[in-house]
């Protein structure tokens, strides 16, 4: 592995924790300060190391040049002596003592706490999910702008904006008191979420899925089952969607990247290990009172990702859609809805369901139609597909929607 690698692989795991540290350290206020530090101390690692060669434990390396970093720049600013020093010595901690706890118990603490400064909903959801990725999960500005099909100066004044309005709030980087947790948690499980989503469904238009996204969106969520007051039924029952959901990553793509349906998924490239984990965690989201959309979704995915055959599998699924459209209804749960009751009911009954939706503006929804009508009107279903094909926003859609309209015409003439 070359310096350059290894640095990228590093920035990917460490540059979060040391700003989640520092951030903690100087508070959400001076966030910026935490970020230039982190920054600093990589640059300064690809210099060195080109020069000088790896040294002996590059982690350790790293963690000793931002905690040296960080005493240097508070002893030359102003604002360290004249504001932050003041608030430190207000803790019992004066500047003279100043240490940069980077052991592993603080790191984790930190970053649970940022997790909660950062989900926060003074700011939009796009901003919370925004500085998730930057602070927690040490994506670059360029990879989120990707994600969001925006672009950097977009980005950087969204993000501006957000620790704007983090300042303003004064946001405390602490854990939630026990009354608070049921209040903020909401807001953090939904970013994680919809983190996850990004994805597991990403809407770049090159990447049909960023692994990176859910397995930061898993370590981020698994912070919170590692900590009494945060390991809650909800929690676990978004943890088991997401190992469930996770499983199936390797087999939704090809090698050249095009998307494979999940009929057409090959079983052996699922991850049996995640699996497991699925259910090990929906067993452990039972112990509550509550069921919430993460126990009905991570239901719905331990039947998607259960390998034998059994015959109540879509009727299970679409009682599970059922539930799911009466606590938190949208589009997209009732045209898979849909798919279930297919599958359970047959066609025809799915296609009278389906073309009550009338969501005439999106491509699944034509798409769903064209596979309802395959080998009940094939012409219905092509022209179904070609409007699908119109509509799909994305190069791996086109590409998918083209061979099955392909196929269905060989299969018509």
């Amino acid at each position: 592995m070359t310096e350059d690698q290894l640095i990228s692989q590093l920035y990917k795991t460490e540059y979060r924790k040391i700003v989640s540290v520092l951030c903690k350290l100087v508070g959400i206020a001076h966030v910026e300060i935490a970020e230039d530090i982190g920054n600093d101390t990589f640059l300064l690692a690809s210099e060195t190391w080109k020069l000088k060669g790896l040294p002996e434990n590059p982690t350790a390396w790293l963690y000793t040049v931002a905690k040296n970093k960080t005493k240097d720049y508070f002893k030359r600013h102003k604002t360290f002596t004249e504001k932050i020093s003041v608030d430190l010595r207000n803790n019992s901690t004066g500047f003279e003592s100043l240490e940069v706890d980077l052991s592993p118990k603080n790191i984790s603490d930190s970053q649970l706490q940022m997790i909660f400064a950062v989900c926060n909903p003074v700011i939009s959801t796009e901003a919370q999910i925004g500085l998730a990725l930057r602070i927690l999960c040490g994506f670059g500005i360029n990879e989120i702008a990707d994600a969001f099909l925006s672009n950097k100066e977009t980005i950087n004044k969204r993000l501006f904006r957000a620790k704007e309005t983090l300042r303003k709030e004064n946001s405390a980087i602490e854990f939630p008191s026990e009354a608070e947790i049921p209040k903020r948690l909401e807001t953090v499980l939904t970013t994680l979420y919809l983190l996850f989503n990004e994805g597991y469904y990403s809407n770049n238009q090159t990447n049909t899925i960023h692994k990176e996204f859910c397995l930061e969106a898993m370590r981020l969520t698994y912070l919170l089952l590692e900590n009494e007051s945060t390991n809650q039924p909800i929690v676990n029952a978004l943890m088991s969607l997401m190992c469930f959901q996770a499983s199936r990553l390797e087999a939704r793509t090809s090698e050249t990247g095009e998307n494979i349906l999940y009929d057409e998924q090959d079983q052996r490239l699922w991850n049996d290990e995640l699996i497991s984990r699925g259910n090990h965690f929906l067993i452990a989201s039972a112990k509550g009172q509550e069921i919430s959309k993460y126990h009905l979704e991570a239901s719905i995915a331990y039947w998607h990702s259960t390998k034998t055959v059994n015959p109540d599998k879509w009727e299970n699924i679409l009682q599970l859609y059922n539930k799911l459209l009466q606590i938190d209804y949208s589009p997209i749960v009732a045209l898979n809805r849909t798919y279930a009751l297919s599958k359970a009911t047959g066609k025809e009954t799915a296609i009278v369901e389906a073309e009550k939706l009338k969501l005439n503006n999106n491509h699944l929804y034509f798409s769903l139609l064209g596979n309802l009508y395959t080998d009940v009107d094939n012409e219905k279903a092509l022209e179904n597909y070609r409007e699908a094909y119109k509509l799909a926003p994305k190069s791996a859609d086109k590409l998918v929607l083209s061979k099955i309209i392909n196929e269905l015409k060989e299969k018509s003439n």
